[in-house]
C-alpha cells in the first residue's frame, strides 16, 4: 500500500504577545514530557551523568524582547479523548512584522493552522497578516483563544471582535472552531490537541511511502563542532539514511539525521521535522528539498539551481547613492528577516546592498570583505564578533553594530540611512514677472518693463526665462526700478522696469521666473 496517514503538521500564528510561544512551551513541557524524559535518562547514561535534570532533553523556548524569532519543530504524541494516539508535528512561527516570510512559509508547509487570538486583546494587525497567509494557502485553520485565565479576559468578547473582523467562528455565523484555553494552566489545551486530531481525520491526510522524502528547509545553522545544519520538514514521501539531500545549491550526504530532541533516526516520513548535518553551504530557509538516490544525483540537481540562479542579474536603473552593508545572523532564517527588513529602508535617494551574509561568528574574513573600496558597514543579529575582527575594524574605521531584537535593529539603521542619504537640490519659484514691453538690447542686457503676477521679485535674483510655459534660457536681474525709482524688490501687483542680462533675446510676452535653491 502506497499511501499512508501522515503526521500532521500544525503552524501556530497570530499576533505579538497573544500567546503562541506559552501555548507552544506547555504542549512541549508537559505533553513531551514523557519522550523528552527518557531521552535525557538515555543521555545521561552513556554520559555517566546522572545527577543532571531531564528537562535538559529539550532546551527552553527563549525569546529577545520577548518575540520568538525562529522557527521551531517539535514532534508530539496525544492521547485523544476517545483514547486514539495522535502524532502531531508543531512548527512556531515568529510574531514580529519582520518575520513575515517565514510566517508564510509556515502556513504553506503546514496542514493545520492553530490562529491564536488573546481573549484580552481580541483581533490585532498581525491576526489579519496571518488570517491572509492561512487563506491564501487554503490551508484549514482553528482559533485559539488564549489567556483565559487573566482577570481581563473576555471569551464572548474575543468571538465578537473575530466577527467584527469577518472571521466567524462556531456560534457566531461560521463553521471555524473556537477552542478557549490557558497557556499557564493547560485548561482547553487538550481540547486543542483533540480538535487537531479531529481536523486532520476530516482532511484524510496521507501519503505517498513509495516516493523519496520532498519538503522544506525550515532553519540552517552553522555549528562550530559539527558543520552546516538544517532543519527540514517532510511534506511527502519517506527519507532513509545513506541517501542525498539537495535544496537550491546545497547538498549533504544523509549520514547525520536528527529528530527533534537530538537523537539520531535511520528513516523519517512525511510530517516529521529532522536535522540533517552535513551540509556544503548553508541552504536558504523556504527552499524546497528533495532526497536523490547519491551524489551525483543531487550534484546535477544543484548544478541546474547553480546555473539558474547565476542568470539572474539586479536591475541596474537605480542612479542614487548605494550603501553597502554585510549582514551576520545566527541562524537561516534570522538572516533572510533582516535582509527583508533592511531592504524595506531603500528610497528612491539610497539603496542598501547586501554585499555578504551568512550565519555565525562575524570573523576577520567578513571584515576583509568590509574594507574594500566603499567601506561597509557589518550589522550582526544574536551573534558575536570575534576579537580579531575587532581588531580590524577599530584599525580601519569599519562599524559593527550587533543587535537581538529586529524592530530596535531597524529602527537604527532607519535613523543611520537618513543621515547618509544625499542632499538633494529642490528650486522654488519666489516671483514672476510678465514682460509687458521691451525698451532696448544692447549685447546680452536688456531693457524691459513688466508686470509682477505672482511673490516678489528681488534685484540680484537669477531668473528663468519661460516662453509659453517652457524654459528657453537663464538671466539675472542687474537693476530694479519701481515708478523710475532703483528699487531692490517690487511686490506681486505691480509693474516695473528691469535691466535683465541674459544670452537669450527676450520678447514680449514672456514671462520671468526668479527662484531660489535649498537642499533636501
Amino acid at each position: 500500500m502506497k499511501n499512508h496517514i501522515k503526521i500532521p503538521v500544525i503552524a501556530i500564528m497570530g499576533h505579538i504577545d497573544h500567546g503562541k510561544s506559552t501555548l507552544l512551551s506547555y504542549i512541549r513541557n508537559k505533553v513531551v514530557k514523557a519522550k523528552s524524559s527518557a531521552v535525557a535518562d538515555d543521555r545521561l547514561k552513556a554520559s555517566g551523568n546522572t545527577q543532571a535534570s531531564p528537562a535538559q532533553a529539550l532546551p527552553e523556548l527563549r525569546e529577545a524582547g520577548g518575540i520568538t524569532q525562529h522557527i521551531s519543530a517539535y514532534e508530539v504524541e496525544h492521547k485523544t479523548s476517545d483514547g486514539k494516539l495522535q502524532k502531531i508535528t508543531f512548527l512556531d512561527t515568529p510574531g514580529h512584522e519582520a518575520f513575515s516570510g517565514i510566517r508564510k512559509r509556515g502556513a504553506h508547509v503546514a496542514d493545520i493552522v492553530i490562529l491564536v487570538v488573546s481573549a484580552e486583546d481580541g483581533v490585532k494587525p498581525q491576526t489579519f497578516e496571518a488570517l491572509k497567509s492561512i487563506l491564501a494557502s487554503k490551508t484549514p485553520y482553528i482559533i485559539a483563544i488564549t489567556k483565559i485565565d487573566k482577570p481581563e479576559a473576555n471569551i464572548e468578547r474575543a468571538k465578537l471582535s473575530l466577527a467584527e473582523n469577518e472571521i466567524y467562528v462556531e456560534g457566531y455565523g461560521g463553521t471555524v472552531s473556537a477552542i478557549p484555553l490557558s497557556a499557564k494552566t493547560g485548561e482547553g489545551v487538550p481540547d486543542l490537541l483533540d480538535m487537531i486530531s479531529l481536523v486532520a481525520d476530516l482532511e484524510g491526510l496521507t501519503y505517498d511511502a513509495s516516493k523519496p522524502a520532498t519538503g522544506f528547509i525550515l532553519e540552517s545553522n552553522l555549528d562550530v563542532k559539527k558543520g552546516i545544519s538544517a532543519t527540514c520538514i517532510i511534506t511527502e514521501g519517506v527519507l532513509e539514511k545513506g541517501m542525498y539531500i539537495a535544496s537550491g545549491t546545497s547538498a549533504a550526504p544523509l549520514r547525520i539525521v536528527e529528530d527533534f530532541t537530538g537523537s539520531p533516526i535511520q528513516k523519517a516520513f512525511a510530517g516529521q521535522a529532522l536535522k540533517v548535518i552535513g551540509w556544503d553551504s548553508l541552504p536558504l530557509v523556504g527552499d524546497s528539498f528533495l532526497v536523490c538516490a547519491d551524489k551525483k544525483e543531487a550534484a546535477l540537481y544543484t548544478s541546474q539551481n547553480e546555473t539558474l540562479r547565476s542568470s539572474t542579474t539586479e536591475d541596474a536603473s537605480f542612479t542614487g547613492r548605494v550603501f553597502p552593508i554585510i549582514v551576520k545572523a545566527d541562524a537561516g532564517g534570522s538572516l533572510e528577516a533582516v535582509i527583508a527588513q533592511i531592504k524595506k529602508l531603500d528610497t528612491d535617494r539610497i539603496h542598501t546592498k547586501i554585499i555578504h551574509s551568512g550565519i555565525g561568528t562575524i570573523s576577520e574574513s567578513d571584515l576583509k570583505v568590509a574594507s574594500g573600496g566603499d567601506k561597509a558597514l557589518v550589522i550582526g543579529f544574536t551573534t558575536k564578533v570575534d576579537a580579531l575582527a575587532k581588531a580590524i575594524a577599530e584599525r580601519n574605521g569599519i562599524e559593527i553594530h550587533t543587535f537581538d531584537i529586529i524592530y530596535k535593529l531597524s529602527e537604527w539603521l532607519e535613523t543611520k540611512l537618513t543621515a547618509e542619504t544625499p542632499s538633494i537640490d529642490v528650486e522654488e519659484v519666489t516671483g514672476t514677472l510678465k514682460v509687458l514691453k521691451i525698451f532696448s538690447k544692447v549685447k546680452d542686457k536688456q531693457i524691459l518693463g513688466g508686470l509682477v503676477e505672482t511673490g516678489s521679485i528681488k534685484n540680484g535674483s537669477a531668473v528663468k526665462i519661460m516662453r509659453r510655459d517652457a524654459e528657453i534660457g537663464v538671466g539675472k536681474i542687474r537693476e530694479l526700478q519701481a515708478q523710475k525709482v532703483k528699487s531692490e524688490e517690487v511686490a506681486s501687483g505691480k509693474e516695473c522696469g528691469a535691466l535683465i542680462e541674459a544670452k537669450i533675446e527676450i520678447v514680449q510676452g514672456d514671462r520671468l521666473q526668479t527662484f531660489v535653491i535649498s537642499q533636501h
